[in-house]
């Protein structure tokens, strides 16, 4: 016979494991704290120093300073993550800003169709303000750029001259949106910086289309994951975005890209004879 009975621990040799298997565990945690800091630190910067540092950086400086940080492919939208308009003299379709963001998704509602003009002006209203709202704005400051996922809800204008209109007034410096763009004249005409699939642009109004699902939570758009708080760069070349606890490093090594660039196409303007420009000044 097997005796598989073990003598008992005495209540000392029972203290003694506690207070190792605690220390243990502490000794872990502190530990895992201090592997984060390096990538966490950086959440103490503020919108205004990360607006900053990023002024005037181009989106090629900042993929490239994401290379630098082992980020990899993970920050560049998709190419067909288009400008709606461009201006190459004063680059105002430029812009960076810190991600506030929305998901719009298709309704599954049933719709009584049809309906006399005042019912549905009077459904249309309803749908507004219960289920297809903008409840994002209220996080509008400046600085901010709304990044809108409305990926799948049809042709649906979800953004238009008067909204967009609206949230530039509070302060934000552009809109990014994977579709659900209308009234593009008057927003080109507008000059707001607005940058989206056109393959995906949007033509019906909201209602009976489409309810908001989250604000402020993680999106994907032109296949990046976006954060809020994140920080958004566009241009010309599309749009990066840069995940705000390696926003810091990121600048500065795009910033010294950036300044090298400068310098020598500066030199080849100057051997050229071509009149300096906003591109190559210091």
């Amino acid at each position: 016979m097997v005796i598989t009975n073990k003598p008992a621990l005495s209540g000392f040799r029972k203290n003694q494991l506690t207070t190792k298997t605690t220390k243990m565990k502490y000794m872990a945690i502190t530990l895992l704290m201090l592997w984060q800091i390096p990538v966490f630190a950086q959440d103490t910067i503020t919108d205004e120093e990360i607006l900053t540092l990023y002024h005037g950086l181009r989106v090629a400086d900042v993929s490239d300073g994401l290379d630098m940080v082992g980020l990899r492919d993970m920050g560049l939208m998709d190419t067909r993550m288009e400008a709606l308009w461009k201006d190459t003299e004063q680059m105002s379709h430029i812009f960076c800003g810190i991600a506030v963001t929305a998901r719009y998704v298709p309704t599954n509602r049933v719709i009584k169709n049809p309906m006399d003009k005042e019912e549905f002006q009077k459904w249309e209203g309803q749908w507004y303000s219960q289920y297809s709202n903008e409840p994002f704005v209220d996080h509008i400051k400046p600085g901010s750029a709304i990044v809108l996922d409305v990926q799948g809800d049809g042709d649906t204008g979800s953004v238009g001259s008067f909204n967009s209109l609206d949230w530039y007034s509070r302060g934000a410096r552009g809109i990014v949106s994977n579709g659900g763009i209308r009234d593009t004249d008057e927003i080109i005409k507008q000059k707001i910086p607005t940058y989206l699939d056109h393959a995906n642009r949007g033509r019906g109004i909201r209602p009976g289309r489409n309810e908001i699902e989250s604000v402020n939570k993680p999106v994907t758009v032109g296949g990046v994951l976006v954060r809020s708080g994140d920080v958004v760069v566009a241009d010309g070349d599309g749009v990066v975005v840069v995940p705000r606890e390696h926003a810091k490093q990121v600048a500065e090594y795009a910033r010294e890209i950036l300044n090298k660039d400068k310098s020598g196409r500066r030199s080849l303007y100057q051997k050229l004879d071509i009149p300096l420009d906003n591109t190559v000044e210091e």
